[in-house]
């Protein structure tokens, strides 16, 4: 049973990568974890793997959610909750069509943002996994984007161009719309609960349960994989980026819901650093020496002349984000098995 008083916070696409290490980060700290899915069979990996215990005890529970995008979606698994983690959204640097990408992404916020009002009295907080893609506009080098900044250019862009405007504009202006809609809702509803968007950059990092296979690791975190098989890394992973840790993301969750008074309101950028398939090939390298003839060399690229600036969130956790070369090092060990 429950121990009494634990509070339960609810989780939208549990069984997400970074989702599944959010549900692990709760947990750790002390609360009762519901998190929803399309359909339980795919969270088998947590309840039959890391998170079996938790399962069993009745600390993590699951409720099946098959279209987050109709209004009312998460009414029941709201209920009783005390902050709500909106992780469920399209994710993928290859649309092709931006229609059902938007809507996906704006519907699945606005039908969470209703059943929130409707979760009762006790809740507390909600913190939206938004992305710097709402944070990164088309400003001329060199610029520093803070919370501040918002994508201005990648919804125009997709108005205007429709399919044409690429995939990486369409997933910017899901993104850009998902979190305007959440603050929108704010503006409108001046709710009792806090308000806070986290903004990571691309997400790397262990898993928190082994993908299925190799074509199943998470878009974000497949460069490591591709690097350390040997393979070639096409476009756009193969470009330096702009990386942060799974398990920073999660953390920053856990603090924004712990600190609804500070968090409430704000946006913080979650970015560890700076890094890309060059880097990711010399780390690889020089700690799988026995690889070195697999493991392929690539070019170092060139930055753009653009930083960003994730001080808020250190200053607020802390704590600093974990190193690049640790990430991917512990995503290498979680990818061995597919060797």
């Amino acid at each position: 049973m429950v121990e009494s008083g634990k509070e339960i916070v609810l989780i939208s696409g549990v069984n997400g990568y970074i989702a599944a290490q959010v549900a692990k980060a709760f947990l750790d700290a002390g609360f009762k974890v519901r998190g929803t899915t399309r359909k339980t069979a795919n969270t088998e990996s947590l309840t039959e793997g890391p998170l079996k215990a938790a399962f069993e005890a009745g600390d993590f529970e699951v409720a099946e959610v098959p279209d987050i995008t109709i209004p009312g979606a998460f009414d029941e698994a709201a209920k009783g909750v005390t902050a709500i983690l909106h992780t469920a959204a399209p994710v993928s640097l290859s649309f092709t069509d931006p229609e059902p990408v938007l809507h996906g992404a704006i519907q699945g916020t606005s039908s969470i943002l209703g059943s929130a009002l409707q979760a009762g009295a006790q809740l507390k907080s909600l913190v939206l996994m938004s992305s710097i893609a709402a944070v990164l506009g088309s400003q001329q080098p060199p610029h520093t984007f803070t919370e501040q900044d918002w994508n201005d250019f990648s919804e125009g862009e997709v108005a205007r161009s429709g399919k044409a405007a690429g995939s990486v504009h369409i997933y910017f202006a899901s993104k850009t719309a998902a979190e305007r809609t959440f603050w929108d809702f704010k503006k409108k509803h001046s709710p009792s609960f806090a308000m806070t968007a986290i903004n990571p950059v691309l997400v790397t990092g262990p898993p928190l349960a082994p993908f299925k296979d190799a074509n199943s690791i998470n878009e974000t975190v497949r460069n490591v994989w591709q690097v350390l098989a040997g393979q070639d890394v096409p476009p756009p992973l193969n470009m330096p980026a702009n990386y942060v840790d799974v398990r920073d993301v999660a953390r920053l969750f856990v603090w924004a819901v712990q600190n609804p008074e500070r968090a409430g309101g704000e946006r913080y950028i979650a970015y560890g650093g700076r890094g890309g398939v060059h880097q990711i090939s010399q780390i690889l390298r020089e700690h799988y020496p026995q690889r070195r003839g697999i493991i392929k060399e690539f070019p170092a690229g060139e930055s753009n002349g653009n930083s960003i600036d994730a001080s808020k969130a250190v200053k607020a956790t802390g704590q600093e984000f974990i190193k690049f070369e640790r990430s991917v090092l512990d995503a290498a060990r979680a990818f061995e098995i597919y060797l």
